[in-house]
């Protein structure tokens, strides 16, 4: 085997068209087939099924899609060190995160690994977060989520084999202007806020989604945008909203907005890769930094 016929491979197996391939490699369809038949040649087996609607690896080559990405890394990585070109590690994360949590993971990473350069991708939509890191695109990715599997919180997990560690906590709260009739109630639950307006993002968004385990069809749900106007329409006593507790600790601690005594549970601070990556050294100073938030090491590595 040799590594131009790897890459090859796992180009037509991740595009699936020799055509698409050849586009993405940038090479003339004849030689991407050509490649391949010399790689399932070399093997003795083939390593795709071939129809009109295009090439599906066959079981054999499945099984070496994780060692051709393992074998394509190592590869990368040793022409960096020989080339002494610094390392990069890809980490996505959706908008909110980058700006609250990403900076101390990195931090502690930049403490673990010095010269470790890190692309910081932000996502407004977790599907495209999740779409990357399947697709290798992205080594790992922070969302929210919650429960013992990834989409417990409502939201279609890929196909891919996608493994994740909790880091932290994130609390919610649901907030009101401070003149809301619950304000002052010690205890609130979901019979009380029936016919309540809640302020959300689309239905996509993390909190539209736990607001939907919380409160059901209860209330009524009222799209107004992100958390900052969110927080400017609750506080003219336009609705109420969930909303991460860190986006509202100001406004909440000078009187603008009150919390309401609504038991909202956590979510989990996640961080997601792909199986065929738990071998980088780079990916592991990852998780481990990313963990430091709970003091516990990631059970998967």
């Amino acid at each position: 085997m040799e590594l131009r016929q790897l890459r090859v491979f796992a180009a037509v197996a991740e595009h699936r068209t020799v055509t698409a391939a050849a586009i993405a490699l940038d090479l003339a369809p004849s030689s991407v087939s050509e490649q391949v038949r010399v790689l399932e040649a070399s093997l003795g087996t083939a390593l795709f099924d071939r129809s009109p609607r295009g090439m599906r690896p066959t079981a054999a080559g499945e099984r070496l899609r994780p060692w051709a990405a393992s074998l394509l890394e190592g590869a990368e990585r040793a022409r960096r060190e020989v080339a002494d070109t610094q390392p990069e590690l890809r980490l996505g994360a959706l908008e909110t995160i980058v700006a609250t949590h990403v900076p101390a993971i990195l931090g502690r990473l930049a403490g673990r690994r010095p010269g470790l350069r890190v692309e910081v991708r932000p996502e407004t939509a977790r599907d495209r977060l999740l779409a990357l890191v399947a697709d290798g695109d992205l080594e790992a990715a922070l969302l929210l989520d919650t429960g013992g599997s990834l989409g417990d919180l409502g939201f279609a997990a890929p196909d891919a084999p996608l493994q994740f560690c909790d880091v932290d906590t994130v609390p919610l709260v649901l907030i009101a202007a401070p003149g809301h009739r619950l304000a002052g109630a010690t205890r609130v639950v979901r019979a009380d806020l029936r016919g309540e307006k809640v302020l959300t993002n689309s239905p996509a968004c993390t909190f539209w989604l736990r607001g939907q385990q919380l409160l059901g069809s209860d209330v009524e749900r009222v799209r107004v945008g992100g958390v900052h106007v969110i927080k400017a329409w609750v506080q003219q006593g336009m609705g109420i909203s969930l909303v991460p507790e860190f986006a509202v600790t100001e406004e909440l601690a000078s009187g603008r907005l009150t919390r309401l005594a609504f038991a909202t549970g956590d979510l989990s601070l996640r961080l997601v890769w792909h199986p065929d990556r738990e071998a980088l050294p780079d990916l592991r100073e990852l998780l481990y930094a990313a963990s430091a938030v709970t003091g516990q090491a990631p059970a998967q590595v």
